[in-house]
């Protein structure tokens, strides 16, 4: 058993809270790295080929947006795929008509360049790019989270998304109140976010804020899946659906669920300040959003989200992500040895 990282006072404030921050988590030197390499990504996607889509859950201000769930994103479990601003775009329509014929149409394209029009990317960065493989679980970075993960009562803990969330100057969206769980659905849910500032996160660019002990009477009431096949076959995108299942982690269950009804307001919430290189710990059921960057810094941040594996907790085969067919399933944090 290595060190733990986490100390008892730490720990307990995890679970009190719903949340920790530990600044300082990484070093500059790999920080730079992500830095540059969050950088290499956006430069170089090829924007000819990409199909524009949007991310957009249909639960924010872009209320009549629809839910993302083309199949650049339901296909993106084991890729590095990339996902615009709502508000990234301009359209332009145009006309033409002859003797015969009169026709319209509406061009969309992005309004600024594309290195700073997308919302994020994901969702394997953990297993296809270098630097972040090796922060998630190969580095002595990797040793220190899965250290946090045998602290938190992790038995076997896969990791199933990764992504760079970038919130971009003046453009980034709002992310609205929600719990990882709704997204990551395990009987019983299990989900944990590691999320990694990699440049400053505070008010007025996209700041988190987090409903302090909200996990505790806080069952996933929701669930973001993937909407049920039209007839012939064919994907039918997502949706959000209403759960009355399993909704509380088991060391849980049985506990007080007594704010089912009550909604909250923007005073429940505690707007953190996250220095860059710094890790925030989010339980899966403890309810949080993050600001719309109004500001003309932008806020990027890694984070990658894992899962019990073990016998006893099974993964939702209706959540919006999957394994990929023919895989061996998620990561395993803890690698080949336990």
């Amino acid at each position: 058993m290595d060190n733990p990282v986490l100390t008892p006072s730490q720990l307990a404030s995890f679970h009190s809270n719903g949340y920790l921050v530990i600044p300082n988590y990484l070093s500059p030197t790999t920080l730079q790295t992500l830095l540059t390499t969050t950088q290499t990504l956006l430069d170089d996607f090829p924007l000819s080929t990409h199909p524009l889509t949007r991310f957009t859950t249909g639960d924010d201000d872009h209320s009549a947006a629809k839910h993302v769930g083309d199949d650049y994103f339901l296909t993106s479990g084991d890729k590095i795929r990339f996902f615009f601003e709502p508000d990234a775009f301009s359209s332009s329509s145009s006309s033409s008509s002859s003797s015969s014929t009169s026709e319209s149409s509406t061009t969309t394209t992005l309004s600024r360049p594309k290195n700073l029009a997308v919302n994020k990317i994901g969702h394997s960065l953990h297993t296809l790019s270098p630097p972040f493989s090796a922060i998630t679980h190969t580095s002595p970075t990797g040793a220190k989270n899965a250290s946090i993960a045998r602290s938190l009562g992790f038995k076997d803990p896969r990791v199933l998304q990764s992504m760079v969330i970038c919130k971009q100057p003046g453009i980034g969206a709002a992310v609205p109140p929600h719990k990882d769980s709704e997204f990551l659905y395990t009987d019983p849910p299990s989900a944990v976010g590691w999320w990694f500032a990699l440049q400053d996160a505070g008010v007025g660019n996209g700041a988190l804020g987090f409903w302090r002990g909200s996990h505790k009477t806080g069952r996933v009431g929701r669930r973001f899946v993937r909407k049920e096949a039209a007839e012939g076959g064919g994907g039918g995108g997502t949706e959000f659906v209403e759960w009355s299942g399993p909704g509380l982690p088991a060391d849980l269950e049985g506990g007080a669920e007594g704010k089912e009804d009550y909604v909250p307001c923007d005073e429940d919430f505690e707007m953190v300040d996250v220095p860059a290189g710094s890790l925030v710990l989010i339980h899966g059921n403890v309810l949080h959003k993050s600001e719309r960057n109004s500001s003309q810094r932008s806020r990027w941040a890694y984070t990658f989200h894992a899962i019990e594996g073990a016998e006893g907790c099974v993964y939702d085969e209706r959540n919006w992500l999957q394994p990929p067919e023919g895989g061996e399933g998620f990561t395993r944090l803890y690698g080949d040895g336990k």
